[in-house]
């Protein structure tokens, strides 16, 4: 009798987002943009969004909110903070805006980079305000959105490690003398999650989400063109 070997093929789910192993911090993702973006007018408070699908994902799903102004986005689906702080100097610093609002975290608890530490974050965070205000630019950071469980990466119970960060980021903020946006007591549910009408998956806000960000980020954008 034949035997009949029977071989079972596992397909392994892959996450919402790829890394280019040639271009591991994204350089290239707004090269061109950067290239042909013209000099700062002197006038212009050129504004730059430096963060990851929640900052790519605003003027996809909201455009209007950055159309007839000089707010220019920098995010990249899947960063973590240290893709960014690679990034930082062509995505930011070559542009001379007079202010960038950083939102960074997310990711690297959800270990899109592989595992990370809250103190990875913090020096990271830390490192791309120390370079922007040594080149002269405001800085807004911002608190990172709640999370229940990463829909990609399930069970790594976030939520408690995104207060811990925010209250840090906040202390940091204060000690530095910049502008703190605080997203998450606007948008946090009981659970420390993102309010179910805020978002499609728990993690990205929806346009209802990015109505409840602006307000408290072009106040911060104020407060902070004149400090």
């Amino acid at each position: 009798m034949k035997k009949i070997l029977l071989i079972t093929v596992c397909l392994i789910a892959l996450p919402v987002f790829l890394i280019d192993a040639q271009d591991w911090a994204g350089l290239s993702r707004y090269a061109k943009e950067n290239a042909v973006l013209p000099a700062t007018p002197a006038k212009e408070n050129r504004v730059i969004f430096m963060g990851n699908s929640i900052t790519e994902g605003w003027i996809k799903k909201h455009p209007s909110f950055f159309e007839g102004k000089a707010y220019i986005n920098r995010g990249i689906s899947g960063q973590t903070s240290p893709q960014m702080l690679v990034r930082f100097r062509s995505d930011v610093i070559n542009l001379h805006p007079k202010v960038v609002v950083i939102l960074a975290g997310t990711n690297d608890i959800a270990g899109n980079t592989g595992s990370s530490t809250l103190e990875m974050i913090e020096d990271n965070l830390a490192s791309m305000t120390e370079i922007a205000m040594a080149n002269g630019i405001k800085v807004i950071l911002c608190s990172v959105l709640p999370v229940y469980d990463y829909p990609w990466k399930k069970g790594l119970e976030p939520a408690q490690k995104i207060v811990t960060l925010n209250a840090w980021i906040k202390n940091y903020s204060t000690k530095k003398k910049i502008v703190f946006v605080d997203y998450f007591s606007a948008m946090v549910d009981e659970r420390h999650g993102l309010k179910a009408e805020l978002t499609y998956d728990g993690v990205h806000p929806n346009q209802t989400g990015y109505l409840v960000m602006e307000p408290l980020v072009e106040k911060a954008i104020r407060q902070a063109l004149l400090k």
